[in-house]
């Protein structure tokens, strides 16, 4: 397919993409107190994930994609091109969501990628190269503690009985889960076909683009992340008649690693390092006991390796004396680690010229939360497409939003990358 004026000027249909994403956010609906508006509680594995599955495929099959499923769960829906035999452009992203979600991210993405599809069938566009839509499974993170787990999979850098054996907080493991919900495909893993390229559209959960007024976001890379599951053992004890010199306080362990974490971030000394205790649990969590038990996470993203590994380093140092100070024992799991990514450069450029050219004002920025971009990256050219989100882009909360026209803006940036990328050869 040769670019025409027609082509050219070719846009989506935004009010079909919005109708949408408003439709899949229904699924998984609840009132937040917090804020009091409609949030989306989505989890990966969940029956409401499976209820979002469901409506997303049938969407798919209505467009005439062939639709396939791997041994992780994720969905993969085929455009053919008029070459079959060529490796395809691959769009996507992910439906699954955190637990006081908006109705924009990954969900962007996915939709669409559909919307390109829908698009290109308007106007009885053939391309050269198969196009593919796909969400990967549990790419938050939110329910088995290890973030882009699908897409991790189908790249390879997890292994799926690795993945099969990873558990929530419940006991329920991630095998259990896709079984129960009739979600493990046939395909094999790690993918055997690589794509000729990935894009994804986000949502750009950050205040910069919005601050610096700018409608896309030209995304060069991913910065590294790392996830830390803390258990402190300390010892219980009565809070009016244990002196302090014999107190074992798990809670006051886990408020040292907090402030540490906070201080680290502030002392500049590990570059531009960002720490977050998410999760903080402390048991018997009564009033008049000194608590014997606590678990904590610890979320550490920098977009420089060295300086990660510095921090993480030290972070661990401190734990020990951590230890020595409150009499605690303190252990530390892993969950999720990965590596800053940088895009294929190609990818970034066709990104921005498109931008260029569909007269959108843009910058190139780097992305702070992870995506399966990232992922797929290491076996095949990614780029991605931000777009800005309003209310200084609060993202994972039901304030999580985009306009109609800063989606139908990155969609279209987006449908014309994939114009591009599909009849190269």
């Amino acid at each position: 397919m040769t670019l025409t004026r027609t082509t050219q000027e070719l846009g989506v249909d935004a009010a079909r993409l919005w109708d949408s994403l408003s439709t899949l956010g229904r699924i998984g609906a609840y009132p937040d107190e917090a804020t009091g508006l409609t949030g989306v509680r989505r989890l990966a594995l969940t029956d409401a994930d499976r209820a979002g599955r469901d409506l997303v495929v049938d969407w798919f099959r209505a467009a005439g994609l062939e639709v396939r499923q791997d041994r992780i769960g994720n969905v993969f829906a085929r455009r053919a091109g008029t070459e079959p035999g060529l490796a395809p452009v691959m769009v996507g992203s992910h439906i699954d969501s955190v637990a006081t979600a908006g109705r924009f991210d990954g969900c962007l993405g996915v939709l669409g990628g559909l919307e390109v599809v829908r698009t290109l069938n308007d106007h009885g566009i053939s391309t050269r190269r198969p196009v593919e839509v796909c969400f990967f499974t549990e790419e938050e993170g939110a329910r088995f503690g290890t973030d882009m787990l699908g897409s991790a999979v189908a790249a390879g850098r997890i292994g799926l009985e690795e993945a099969y054996a990873l558990t929530d907080r419940d006991g329920l493991s991630v095998g259990a889960e896709l079984e129960r919900l009739d979600q493990l495909g046939t395909t094999a893993v790690p993918m055997s076909t690589r794509p000729y390229a990935y894009f994804e559209c986000h949502v750009e959960q950050g205040p910069i683009l919005a601050d610096n007024g700018r409608r896309i976001g030209v995304v060069t890379g991913v910065q590294a992340i790392n996830w830390w599951e803390v258990t402190i053992e300390g010892r219980s004890a009565h809070a009016g008649t244990t002196p302090q010199r014999l107190r074992r306080n798990a809670s006051l362990a886990a408020a040292l690693i907090t402030v540490r974490a906070e201080e680290m971030v502030d002392s500049g000394r590990w570059g531009a390092l960002l720490s977050t205790v998410g999760r903080l649990e402390v048991r018997p969590n009564l009033v008049n006991i000194v608590p014997g038990a606590a678990l904590l996470t610890v979320d550490l993203r920098n977009p420089d390796t060295a300086a990660m590994d510095r921090a993480r380093a030290d972070l661990r140092a401190y734990l020990t004396e951590v230890e020595e100070r409150t009499g605690t024992r303190i252990s530390v799991k892993e969950t999720a680690h990965t590596a800053p990514v940088a895009f294929d450069p190609g990818m970034v450029d066709l990104v921005e010229s498109t931008a260029e050219r569909l007269g959108l004002s843009h910058e190139r920025i780097i992305s702070g939360a992870g995506h399966d971009a990232g992922e797929i990256a290491a076996v095949a050219p990614a780029g991605m497409i931000f777009i800005p989100g309003m209310y200084e882009g609060i993202s994972h909360n039901p304030r999580e939003y985009s306009t109609p026209e800063a989606c139908e803006d990155g969609i279209n940036v987006l449908l014309h990358c994939v114009l591009a990328t599909s009849d190269q050869s």
